[in-house]
């Protein structure tokens, strides 16, 4: 029986591995179908390298810092408990790698190629697995400290700070770095629009991620016997939520729509296993309007030219996530309980510091030493055939 019970749980796990390697396709046809034509085929190509790059540094350096565990051993030690801790590396390897592949959105059409790889090495390799390890390991005494001040440690059960937001906030310091795509916007406050290349592909990617999004939440207890129905639920309500508040903020605009899924979906993630289902829904509803509007602000107003609008979707849905787990997992509002409000803010707030200044620190070294943009008429010709040497459709049979 004991044998058994171990035996599901590596395969509830591997499962859930598979489920959100699977988003990773979601992220290179979202991309793909918001870039122009000219960009299309570095798009699929960036989160194909970016997610093996993240493998063997996770591998290697991330999956060590963040849970004091290393694989220089030999199989047979590896293969313990049916090779559990190999599976977990797995699962735990596609959210690190979910990081640089948010952050690849917000730099599309006018980053190198390269230097993007390199800056994952650092991400997935050092500032990624630092936050993990301080919320999901206990790491340097910061749990610790909430619990004996507020009563309850920081609760991210599926990674709306540790993942999303620390993707969506790394991404704002590279775009920042980077500045707007050539004639994004005039010098007399002209905004061009370069709409979305092809929304049947926008819309798959959003789908896949959509789907994958279960094994993300859901097997993130890690263990079969701790799976969770309220989980599912709760995921599949803030997804209904968000999606439904971006079709009545967005106007019915498809590209909106397709984003609110993602929205409520990234917000749900901190509190999935402690909210009552409607709390779930009113957070992925509030998540769904918080995308459009601060989309529609940073991109017309500030004008910061943040291709799919990671830092709205991933950072400040990831944050709303992380502070509706304290509000919406209370049980005066029919969650669980076990949780604290002054330590969601907290936690959420580390984590947005560590990922503001890891992005600068990263790509502002990268800048100064190697320059991390193409050059104005790299840009023009597209990065399909300034690095790949290929279009994605011949232009002509």
């Amino acid at each position: 029986m004991e044998s058994l019970k171990t035996s599901g749980d590596v395969f509830f796990v591997l499962i859930g591995a598979v489920m959100v390697l699977a988003m990773h396709a979601g992220f290179a046809f979202l991309e793909l179908g918001t870039v122009r034509f000219k960009n299309q085929v570095n798009a699929l190509v960036k989160i194909l390298t970016d997610f093996c790059v993240s493998t063997v540094v996770y591998f290697l350096l991330g999956y060590s810092l963040a849970y004091d565990v290393n694989f220089f051993q030999g199989a047979t030690q590896l293969s313990a408990e049916n090779g559990y801790d190999l599976v977990k590396f797995f699962f735990l390897l596609t959210f690190a790698a979910a990081v640089p592949a948010i952050v690849s959105g917000g730099i599309a059409e006018r980053a190198r190629f390269y230097p993007q790889l390199i800056a994952t090495s650092f991400l997935v390799g050092l500032i990624y697995p630092f936050f993990e390890g301080v919320v999901w390991n206990d790491h340097y005494g910061v749990q610790a400290w909430l619990l004996q001040q507020f009563g309850a440690k920081f609760h991210d059960f599926a990674g709306s700070v540790v993942v999303h937001a620390m993707g969506g906030w790394i991404a704002l310091a590279a775009v920042l770095l980077l500045g707007a795509r050539h004639g994004r916007y005039g010098r007399n406050g002209e905004i061009f629009a370069h709409p979305p290349s092809s929304l049947p592909f926008l819309s798959l990617g959003a789908w896949i991620l959509s789907v994958g999004w279960f094994g993300f939440n859901v097997m993130s207890a890690q263990k079969l016997g701790d799976v969770s129905g309220l989980v599912a639920v709760n995921s599949l309500m803030a997804m209904a939520g968000g999606t439904l508040a971006a079709l009545v903020a967005g106007r019915n605009d498809p590209g909106f729509i397709h984003n609110g899924p993602l929205a409520g979906l990234v917000a749900i993630c901190a509190g999935s296993d402690l909210m009552h289902p409607i709390g779930a829904l009113v957070t992925g509803a509030v998540a769904g309007l918080l995308f459009v509007w601060m989309f529609t602000l940073t991109q017309n107003r500030w004008r910061i030219d943040d291709v799919l609008g990671v830092w709205p979707l991933h950072g400040l849905c990831g944050m709303w996530g992380g502070i509706a787990a304290g509000v919406f997992g209370l049980t005066a509002l029919g969650g669980k309980g076990g949780v604290s409000f002054v330590s969601q803010i907290i936690g959420t707030g580390l984590g947005i510091v560590v990922a503001l200044l890891g992005g600068l620190l990263v790509y502002g070294l990268l800048k100064v030493a190697v320059g991390i943009r193409m050059d104005q008429e790299e840009e023009f010709q597209g990065a399909d055939l300034t690095f790949h040497r290929i279009r994605a459709t011949p232009e002509y049979d």
